[in-house]
């Protein structure tokens, strides 16, 4: 469910570092890794790393290459703008998390940016782990009421003009933000515009990374 959002400016502080109420298996998941932990089984630094390692380079990398596809050829992107399921899973990027996908385009005129309010919905096969500001009640809560303070938290200023759009993203349906194309990545193939393409900017939270 899309949420519009034009001219809108507060001046709330947003800290990245909230945490997000634990679920059941959350909490199991803690208290298993605790006791691994305790008798020595598992170094949590080498653990925080690996998690790290997933969230923010392994992860992202499937999603990655479904934008630089989109980028680069125009059958691929109309393709998933028709059928954004179908499309990702003809590049073997499939599972549960990722069934029911929709793809969002940033332009000139609207930037798109993806939330779940209720909970924690991400799209795992082309994005990894979510990250844990995603499953924060602070960024849940104020994604919506106020877009363009969170971007600008996460550094990304955007014109007045740029009409802001929220995705609620839920159990039956998870979306994927395709990124402006930078310019001067006229002639680039596929493998080098993945590398411009980040999480953050899948997510909308961030933009592509410039050509230099």
């Amino acid at each position: 469910m899309p949420h519009d959002h034009d001219h809108h400016d507060h001046d709330h502080h947003h800290d990245h570092d909230h945490g997000s109420s634990l679920s059941e298996m959350e909490l199991r998941v803690r208290a298993l890794q605790s006791l691994l932990v305790e008798k020595g089984y598992v170094d949590p630094a080498a653990l925080d790393e690996f998690v790290e390692t997933y969230e923010t380079r392994i992860g992202p990398r499937n999603g990655a290459q479904v934008v630089a596809k989109a980028w680069a050829d125009p059958g691929f992107l109309d393709w998933l703008r028709r059928d954004a399921s179908a499309a990702i899973h003809s590049l073997g990027f499939t599972g549960r998390q990722g069934e029911h996908m929709v793809a969002v385009e940033n332009t000139a005129d609207e930037h798109n940016m993806v939330v779940c309010t209720l909970c924690s919905c991400y799209p795992w096969p082309v994005l990894g782990l979510p990250p844990t500001w995603y499953k924060s009640p602070a960024y849940r809560s104020r994604a919506v009421i106020d877009p363009r303070g969170v971007l600008r938290d996460f550094g990304v200023e955007l014109p007045e003009a740029t009409r802001i759009r929220v995705w609620d993203s839920t159990a039956e349906i998870r979306y994927l933000v395709i990124p402006r194309r930078p310019e001067g990545t006229e002639g680039w193939d596929e493998a080098r515009l993945a590398t411009l393409v980040t999480r953050d900017s899948m997510i909308g939270t961030g933009l592509a990374r410039p050509a230099a």
